[in-house]
């Protein structure tokens, strides 16, 4: 039985330019199963992760407006609710996908923390963008009420910036892996997990930061002993000189290949480069394969035609 992580975008569920309904989200959700279904039937079972990012905005967002008439949530909590309703919606469906497919396998949730350095430097400069653009009178005085930071996009529009530190350990990593290997699918490590940090008498405690869903990902599968790991996106092929005229995609790439082209800077930062970054990790440290693709267009028979695979 080989073991894989399935890491869907936030925005599979919640598609840009979209109304970001429950219904919607349920509906993306039912349809983006499809392929962990295949991987069943090839006798793959699958962990389940999740971006976050539209989801965590609004609740972040919803946090912001109600502040004078209810307790404001920090960031970690945003996180853990949007883990565990995500993760609602995803075993709910599943277990509906399951039955019936005549699939006899149980589904659970866990919300994860994911363990940080305290002293991350991205805690000093945070640069990972969060919530809608704002008039710079406004983001000034939010930032002043909630004590956010925050940095022009152009436009006359600045947006709340936030920490993403490196992950270092899934705490929760060890149970995960029980499960699994008693053939149960598991969803957690929903929008990167939960950051924490030990403290000087080693208890966790929270962080007002997010981190990212593919490298917390491909730290899972390390440490569950995951032999694969699938990276859902909105492309169908990883792309050097992404939109330009002389775009190339990418379908079979080997490691050493994946750390070219990402020394040579094909991969920006804010877009494929984590996802890169993150395929580099997991196979280097243990995986054997790792596919970027879009949910539309995965095959899951790694005969190269569909996504970009990822191999020693």
């Amino acid at each position: 039985m080989r073991k894989a992580v399935v890491a869907l975008g936030g925005n599979a569920i919640s598609p840009p330019g979209e109304v970001d309904s429950i219904r919607n989200q349920f509906m993306h959700t039912r349809e983006s199963l499809g392929s962990i279904i295949d991987l069943l039937k090839q006798g793959i079972i699958p962990v389940i992760t999740h971006g976050n990012g539209p989801q965590v905005g609004n609740a972040a967002l919803r946090t912001e407006q109600l502040a004078d008439s209810i307790p404001y949530l920090p960031l970690g909590i945003n996180v853990a609710d949007t883990e565990g309703g995500m993760g609602y919606m995803i075993e709910q469906s599943m277990i509906n996908r399951l039955r019936a497919d005549n699939i006899d396998r149980e589904v659970v949730t866990l919300i994860s923390q994911v363990l940080v350095d305290e002293n991350d430097p991205s805690i000093e400069n945070p640069t990972k963008f969060i919530g809608t653009g704002l008039p710079e009178e406004e983001a000034h005085q939010k930032a002043a009420q909630f004590g956010w930071s925050i940095k022009h996009i152009g436009d006359g529009q600045w947006r709340r910036v936030v920490p993403s530190p490196e992950p270092i350990d899934i705490i929760n990593s060890k149970v995960i892996k029980k499960l699994i290997d008693m053939g149960h699918i598991v969803i957690a490590v929903g929008g990167g997990g939960v950051p924490a940090f030990r403290d000087i008498n080693d208890n966790l405690e929270g962080l007002d930061a997010v981190i990212d869903k593919d490298k917390a990902s491909a730290l899972l599968g390390n440490q569950i002993g995951a032999e694969l790991l699938y990276i859902f996106t909105n492309v169908e092929k990883v792309a050097l000189n992404f939109a330009k005229a002389d775009e190339t995609l990418l379908s079979n790439i080997t490691l050493a290949q994946a750390k070219q082209y990402y020394a040579e800077g094909h991969f920006p930062p804010g877009n494929m480069g984590p996802k890169i970054e993150a395929s580099i990790n997991f196979l280097e440290n243990g995986g054997q394969q790792v596919i970027i693709t879009s949910i539309e267009s995965i095959k899951l028979d790694a005969s190269g035609k569909n996504g970009t695979i990822i191999t020693i």
